[in-house]
């Protein structure tokens, strides 16, 4: 029996029925499955800001097909607007409060099935978080990304262009007036970020997971196709109910293996990695995300690059064909089987695919002739990182791949922004910025703008920068993120020294403190645990239960 009726149906249930009424809900309504459409509109996110007109066209679906929708909202944060401040402490303990909202709403309501329409980066592994712990079907539809902006530097920019340049304007490399004219043509329109950020790189992902209609991840925001896919997704969400294919269906080990090769076939986000170890966890799975991506990205050929790894935007892979011919290349090495939103499998959706353009090569490549051989994100490990660290070699110089120097320690984000802009900073330094970890942190900052400022000031070649604290999925430059055991918890990257060599190596997976380990003991015997930077609050709860990167970030209940 669908869930809903447990509300709806018998002379025992008036009440709701009469609740719902006062709405302007018919008789004819209550009598249908009801599908929750949880929207993470606002006017605070650039890439949910047309789910307004997605919403309606999947409500549209939903009443074609035979079904009731009721829309609720849920938040979402844009990283962007929290970058570099006090906010970014925010956005990924946001994502728990995303997932356990939907949850929350879809039990209080017993939707039969739910649409989750959102498109930034920590709200949509919020959602399919969601999907996975409720077990109900459920569809992911994103907003879709944004056109990239008038030109500089070599390639369409975007808002991270304006923190580029900066960097360029600090060490006078360009005019106030260079810098000036990009706040008015970096964004042309609405949509998650023109790059492949952890935005975007999630939303293939939900692609690829199976979670979301082909070419549903990536069609443009102002497109015809976006309205077009949410009305697919609306009739298509009614047929999930029909057949009762639910969530953990579709997201099972074989649809996440499926997933992480095609984040490191495409090189997408670091962040992924911490992602889907959330996802998987949710969804009860045995499989070890961290595990499988360090074994798989030996192996695991490159066939899509995007910005940051080249000039070519989401939209240009979109066109060549997007996640189904990613995954149509990379089909021998999948796990086809799978169930899939559609009621199909992967197999059936690839066989049956038409491509709306034809193809390029300049974006999507095949098994013959990839980009490169082995995948674009990596898992490391070392006396600095003994539970790993991760890094994105596809989207970095060959040359980096190697790197040895020395370290300049900042205890925050902010620090380590103020020293590189001072000129601080010089040719050979690895740059170490600590205790911006989940619990540390809290919240894991991304060192984003840092990043940024080394490329501006001409210094991305030759410095590095680790954190226990994460990265934008539009950086690129030699990093290692997610560095784990924090410094907050006494990871060893909390006892650097200025001036410690450091090694990062790629090729050998490791990453590496050259201090004599009595060295290292005696340091950390007498390493003391700060004060949490947070007593109250969401965040002085978040910061007592959240694991650690390696696991995931996800709320450890235990640790109360």
């Amino acid at each position: 029996m669908e869930r809903s009726k447990h509300i709806l149906e018998g002379l025992n249930n008036q009440y709701y029925r009469a609740t719902l009424k006062s709405m302007g809900f018919t008789t004819d309504d209550l009598k249908r499955p009801v599908i929750g459409i949880a929207n993470a509109w606002s006017e605070c996110v650039p890439g949910h800001f047309n789910l307004r007109q997605v919403a309606q066209r999947v409500k549209d679906g939903i009443y074609r097909a035979g079904g009731t929708p009721i829309e609720f909202g849920v938040i979402g944060g844009c990283d962007g607007m929290g970058q570099g401040h006090d906010g970014m402490h925010y956005i990924l303990p946001s994502r728990e409060l995303i997932a356990n909202s939907i949850e929350s709403m879809a039990q209080i309501n017993l939707f039969d099935g739910l649409v989750l329409l959102g498109s930034c980066d920590k709200i949509v592994p919020g959602m399919l978080m969601a999907a996975a712990r409720l077990d109900i079907p459920c569809i992911f539809l994103p907003g879709g990304p944004m056109e990239g902006g008038a030109v500089f530097d070599g390639r369409q920019s975007d808002q991270t262009s304006s923190t580029e340049a900066y960097g360029m304007l600090s060490a006078g490399k360009i005019t106030e007036a260079e810098y000036v004219s990009l706040e008015n043509t970096s964004c042309p329109g609405c949509g998650s970020c023109s790059y492949l950020g952890t935005a975007n790189t999630m939303c293939a992902l939900a692609e690829a997971l199976g979670m979301t209609l082909p070419d549903g991840g990536l069609a443009p925001a102002t497109s015809a196709a976006r309205l077009m896919k949410g009305e697919e997704t609306g009739i298509k969400i009614m047929e999930l109910v029909e057949k009762h294919i639910t969530a953990r269906k579709v997201l099972t080990e074989g649809a996440v293996r499926n997933a992480i090769k095609a984040c490191l076939a495409m090189s997408g986000s670091t962040n992924a990695v911490m992602h889907l170890t959330a996802i998987a966890h949710e969804a009860e799975l045995d499989i070890r995300v961290l595990e499988e991506f360090d074994s798989l990205s030996r192996t695991i050929p490159q066939l899509a690059k995007m910005n940051p790894a080249c000039k070519y935007n989401v939209i240009d892979f979109y066109k060549d064909g997007g996640v189904p011919r990613l995954m149509e290349n990379l089909q021998s090495l999948l796990e086809t089987g799978v169930m899939t939103v559609t009621a199909q499998t992967l197999a059936e959706n690839i066989a049956s695919h038409r491509y709306t353009y034809p193809a390029t090569g300049l974006v999507n490549h095949t098994l013959d002739d990839p980009f490169g051989y082995t995948g674009g994100v990596a898992v490391l490990r070392g006396n600095l990182a003994p539970d790993t660290g991760i890094t994105k070699p596809g989207a970095f110089d060959k040359s980096l791949q190697h790197f040895e120097g020395e370290a300049i320690c900042f205890d925050s984000e902010e620090a380590a922004e103020e020293a590189i802009l001072a000129g601080k900073v010089h040719d050979g330094h690895v740059v170490v910025i600590r205790y911006e970890g989940p619990k540390g942190g809290p919240g894991m900052r991304e060192m984003f703008k840092a990043m940024k400022y080394l490329y501006g000031r001409g210094l991305a070649l030759t410095t590095a920068l680790i954190t226990d604290g994460r990265f934008s999925g539009t950086n690129n430059g030699c990093f290692v993120g997610h560095i784990s055991p924090e410094a907050a918890e006494g990871g060893p990257i909390a006892i650097v020294h200025d001036g410690d060599r450091i090694v990062i190596d790629v090729e050998s997976r490791k990453l590496e403190l050259l201090v004599p380990q009595e060295e290292i003991d005696a340091r950390l015997a007498a390493w003391k645990r700060p004060e949490p930077k947070f007593k109250k609050g969401w965040l002085g709860l978040y910061c007592k239960i959240a694991a650690s990167g390696s696991e995931g970030a996800i709320l450890k209940f235990d640790n109360l």
